[in-house]
Order: structure tokens, then C-alpha cells, then sequence
């Protein structure tokens, strides 16, 4: 299937598509707006680490809370929630371009990630409900495609806009974005089955002990090796992955002195990377027998840690976007084809703690990586921090290879839907 025909035949992915595609671009706005302040204010990469620390942390905290909500609750409440209140936060920032303290940036961007995961995690929770067996695959690869895009776009206006208009334009359209994808979240329609997981009793320690629920969740994840090895190279990747959240910033800023459009020109061909890659795993998905997915998720993260490597060290600014897009097309291979993984495997009832959590781990990691980035960045050039950021992102490959030849990630059995449904077209050479 198509991206267009699902667009035009399915109402309720239309909304929840052009919800993403606006709240997204806001979201790139206030990066590009968060960071660029900073950097004109501090010159201090170890305060484009605090950013993202508070950043970071809130949504790790967040993340349990978020799945046992969107396990219990109307997912479709939830994110509308989300977005409400993110958009008071976001127009919050407005006051820190008068007063450009790095504690209230610290502490506007606590707020706005602490409801980011209940408006993330519940999207992918819907995504089974909004489209069909046979829509699944392509929902899934127009979602991060679409998210991909949005930061190529995003990124490059915000950093044109901060540059044209200044700052405060920047937050407002963030927060406008906010309120679009509240009135598109509002206009889905409940499918048979609603927004709501299938309902159980709740016991008395369920309802004053929802950590049970969660680790529930965690038990799942633990006895089904597929998915307990993709929150692993989850975990791998952003061992170095975090640090490339930073380290983009001083690249733009400090190390090739093109200011925050320097930021978006790299933030804009990584997304132009990773939208290359989103329609490579789009197609490759449905050829890729289970053999052949295990393989290619190998092969992409030893590609995307080498470019990223490659990047850290090009002196000519034209060959390090070529190398930051190159990479994060690599990223965006593995996450199509891991999504439609756990979208297919993870049954309803736990899909809103399993992506949580997914998303807690890998902020958790995350945060360390970011944490080491920023200590790193007193004493220590870019670019040897980005050579080790690119060679801890790779070795996620040697676990997964290992765990794959060891046969050590069997292939779990559809949730929900018959083997004869899916269709192999056989195995691409990777």
C-alpha cells in the first residue's frame, strides 16, 4: 500500500498524521529556539548538556506513569491531555528570551518532556487501532518517515526563523503547533473497540500499588527475547546517540562558526538522512524474511556508527552533512523495521507500558551519554567526542550480531494476527 492511498482512504490516520506533522515541526522550532539561546548566552556546551539533562530525566520519570495511564485510560484522552499542557509550557519559554536564565530553560524543558511520553508512547499505542492488518507496515513506516521529515523541515525553518525573526517567534509557532494536534487528536473516531486497552478487573493493590501493573510489563518484556534485544540496541545506540544530541549543537555553533543556522543545516540533512532511510526500511520490510531483518539491523548500526565516526572528523563543512545524512539513514533503516516488529508482536493490553518503558531506557541511556558529552566538552575538542559517541553507537551491532548467529532471538509469534497473513517476498542480500 501506498502512503498516499492510506491517506486518502483512512480518516482516522489522516488525523493522527497531520497532528504529527504540525506538533513536530513546533517541536524542531524550540530546539533549534532552546539550544541557539543558550549557546548565545553561555557559550557553554556543558549548558546545552543541563538542557538535555532536564530534558532527559522528566521523561524517564514520566515513562511508567505514561504506560500504566495508557494501559488504564482512553489513549485518546491522554494525548489531547499531553498536548494541552505542553502547550502552556511551550509558550512559557516566550519569558526566557527576556530572561535568558539557564535554570528556567532548565526548567521549562522539564515540564515540556514530562508530558511528551503520554502523547508518544500513546501514539504508537493507537497505531494498531487506527489502521488495519494490512495498513499496519505502512502506518508505521509513514509515521517515522513523516517524523523524519518534519525534523529536515523544522529544523531548517527554525534556524532560518531565530535567524530572520528572533526567538520568540520560534516558541509561538510551538505552541500553536500544540494546539493543531489536540483539535486533530479530537477529531479521531473510536473504532469498535475504542481507545482503551481490553479491560480487566483491577484489584485493590492494582489500584494503590500501579507499580504491579508496570512490572508486569517489565516481566513481558524479559521473557520475549525479541523484544527484550531491541530495547537492548535501543540502549546501545544511545550510548552515543545522546552525546550526538549536544554535539550537533557545538558543531553548528563553535566548530564550523555558522550560528543557529548552522544547527538547522545539520539537524536538516540528518533528517534528510533519516527520511532516505525511512523509505528504504518501507520498502525492504514486507521483502525481509525474520532471518533477513536480523541481519540487516546489524549491518545498518555498523554503518551508522562508522559515518557518524566520519562525520566527527570532516574538516570541509559539505562532507560532514553528507556523513551526518548518511548515518542517520542507517538509524532510520533499523528503527522502521524495529517498530513494525514490536507493532506486530506486543499485544494490546501491554502495548502502552512496553513502548514506554522502550522510551525510558533509552532516555535513561540517553541522559548518561548527554551527562558525559557536556563534562567531556570542558576539556576535550567536539571531535573526539564524536569519534567515541560514533563508536559506542556501532557496538550495539556485536550484541545484536552475537545474539543472532547464538540464535538467541528466536522468532516470537504474531500478536493477533495469522502467519498466513503476512507477507515474505524472500531475502534481500544486505
Amino acid at each position: 500500500m501506498t502512503f498516499s492511498r492510506l491517506l486518502r482512504q483512512n480518516r482516522n490516520y489522516r488525523y493522527t498524521w497531520s497532528g504529527q506533522v504540525v506538533s513536530e515541526v513546533g517541536d524542531h522550532f524550540n530546539n533549534i529556539a532552546v539550544f541557539s539561546l543558550a549557546l548565545a548566552h553561555t557559550k557553554s556546551g556543558l549548558v546545552v548538556s543541563g538542557i538535555m539533562l532536564s530534558r532527559a530525566i522528566p521523561a524517564v520519570l514520566a515513562g511508567p506513569l505514561a504506560g500504566i495511564l495508557l494501559d488504564r485510560l482512553d489513549r485518546k484522552r491522554v494525548m489531547i491531555a499531553s498536548d494541552l499542557v505542553r502547550a502552556v509550557v511551550a509558550a512559557g519559554f516566550i519569558l526566557a528570551v527576556r530572561y535568558p536564565e539557564p535554570w528556567l530553560l532548565y526548567v521549562l524543558s522539564g515540564l515540556l518532556m514530562f508530558a511528551s511520553p503520554f502523547f508518544t508512547s500513546g501514539r504508537s499505542s493507537i497505531l494498531p487501532a487506527v489502521a488495519s492488518k494490512e495498513e499496519l507496515h505502512t502506518a508505521n513506516s509513514l509515521t517515522q518517515t513523516t517524523g523524519w521529515t518534519t525534523l529536515t523541515i523544522g529544523t531548517f525553518l527554525g534556524g532560518a526563523s531565530v535567524t530572520q525573526f528572533g526567538y520568540e517567534w520560534a516558541f509561538f509557532i510551538n505552541t500553536a503547533s500544540f494546539l493543531v494536534s489536540a483539535c486533530c487528536i479530537w477529531r479521531l473516531r473510536p473504532p469498535r473497540d475504542g481507545f482503551r486497552a481490553p479491560s480487566r478487573a483491577l484489584t485493590e493493590a492494582g489500584v494503590v500499588r500501579p507499580w504491579h501493573e508496570y512490572t508486569e510489563g517489565l516481566r513481558y518484556m524479559r521473557a520475549t527475547p525479541l523484544i527484550l534485544g531491541i530495547a537492548l540496541v535501543n540502549a546501545g545506540w544511545a550510548s552515543g546517540g545522546g552525546a550526538a544530541q549536544i554535539l550537533f549543537s557545538l558543531f553548528g555553533e563553535l566548530v564550523f562558526d555558522r550560528g543557529p543556522a548552522g544547527i538547522g543545516i545539520i539537524w536538516g540533512f540528518a533528517g534528510i538522512g533519516l527520511l532516505i532511510g525511512g523509505l528504504i526500511g518501507n520498502k525492504a520490510g514486507p521483502r525481509l524474511s525474520f532471518n533477513g531483518y536480523k541481519r540487516t539491523i546489524g549491518v545498518a548500526y555498523v554503518i551508522h556508527g562508522g559515518a557518524y565516526i566520519l562525520f566527527s572528523q570532516a574538516r570541509d563543512f559539505h562532507t560532514a552533512l553528507f556523513y551526518i545524512a548518511l548515518s542517520r539513514a542507517a538509524v532510520a533503516v533499523s528503527s522502521v523495521l524495529n517498530m513494525s516488529q514490536l507493532l506486530r508482536r506486543v499485544p494490546d493490553e501491554l502495548r502502552g507500558r512496553v513502548f514506554a518503558t522502550l522510551e525510558s531506557i533509552t532516555w535513561s541511556v540517553m541522559m548518561l551519554s548527554m551527562m558525559g558529552a557536556g563534562i567531556a566538552s570542558v576539556q576535550y575538542n567536539p571531535r573526539i567526542i564524536g569519534a567515541w559517541s560514533g563508536l559506542l553507537s556501532s557496538s550495539t551491532a556485536l550484541f545484536w550480531g552475537w545474539a543472532h548467529f547464538s540464535g538467541r532471538l528466536p522468532e516470537p509469534p504474531p500478536e493477533g494476527v495469522e502467519p498466513k497473513e503476512i507477507e515474505v517476498h524472500g531475502e534481500p542480500a544486505v
